[in-house]
């Protein structure tokens, strides 16, 4: 490969994310290029974040999920590269560099990202085992708070499936990926910090709970047939409906709502309806 900082184009998909973006914001470097997708059309975040930082470029959205948001800004990059990244992600003061240098080391790639530096929480799978001493992973599927995309690879512009609203987005991109028998690589020497906090609000756990379940089935169906996808999700289907009949009688309110999401869910995505369920906050 012949990748130099100026090939990168930075996006970002933010929804209400003032508290963590400029962390993050503040470990890139100052000369790249930064696609910033708001999806919660706040136009006072868009004029501060210009004030604040050069080569940035705001776009205005509505709530529109990840994986739609991404895709904007993929779209509107001009580089041959778009590094995606969580708002909640943090580079360390050489992860470009070693990524940049590491994939200089490889003829190709559709997809890579440095590696996640708390190791009990590794982004990626991989099928097969690989030697410990590796320094560039040949991996199945890489999480997507981090995904370096080569976009000459999506001459189509067939990035990430709009159907999503919330999870495996990534890794139905990564399996169509691997499915054309094209690379995704982690470099291990370069590291990401994802703080990856996750809100107690109830109303969001509600919202992950139904999306989860609507994204399991959806993601199964698409890629192994209804069947199939209907045999993997029995169980959760079977056990959420006696979960949330038990936490009825038990006056759990808030459990008994959680299951209610994850059958609705379920049973929405299996009748063949859109992710359609949103939350107020």
């Amino acid at each position: 490969m012949n990748l130099n900082l100026s090939d990168i184009t930075f996006v970002i998909v933010t929804y209400r994310s003032e508290s963590v973006i400029q962390d993050c914001l503040n470990t890139l470097p100052s000369n790249s290029k930064k696609i910033i997708i708001e999806n919660s059309n706040n136009i006072n975040f868009e004029k501060d974040l210009k004030l604040k930082y050069d080569n940035i470029e705001v776009i205005l959205s509505e709530n529109i999920g990840m994986g739609a948001g991404n895709n904007i800004g993929l779209k509107a990059c001009k580089t041959r590269f778009a590094y995606i990244l969580n708002p909640d992600t943090k580079l360390n003061q050489n992860t470009i560099k070693n990524l940049i240098n590491g994939l200089n080391q490889v003829s190709d790639f559709s997809i890579a990202s440095p590696l996640n530096d708390d190791p009990n929480y590794p982004n990626y799978k991989k099928n097969n085992s690989y030697n410990k001493d590796q320094k560039i992973l040949s991996v199945d599927r890489i999480d997507g708070f981090s995904m370096l995309i080569n976009l000459e690879k999506f001459s189509e512009n067939n990035f990430f499936d709009e159907n999503f609203f919330l999870y495996l987005e990534n890794d139905d991109l990564c399996l169509r990926v691997k499915n054309r028998k094209e690379n995704i690589y982690i470099i291990k020497n370069s590291l990401i910090n994802h703080t990856g906090g996750i809100s107690k609000k109830q109303n969001l756990e509600y919202l992950r709970n139904w999306h989860w379940m609507w994204s399991k089935f959806y993601f199964n169906k698409k890629h192994y047939g209804f069947f199939l996808a209907f045999s993997k999700v029995f169980f959760n289907l079977s056990s959420s409906i006696f979960k949330s009949i038990f936490y009825l009688i038990t006056l759990n309110h808030h459990k008994k709502k959680i299951y209610q999401m994850r059958v609705s869910g379920l049973v929405n995505s299996i009748i063949g309806k859109k992710s359609f369920f949103r939350i107020n906050d």
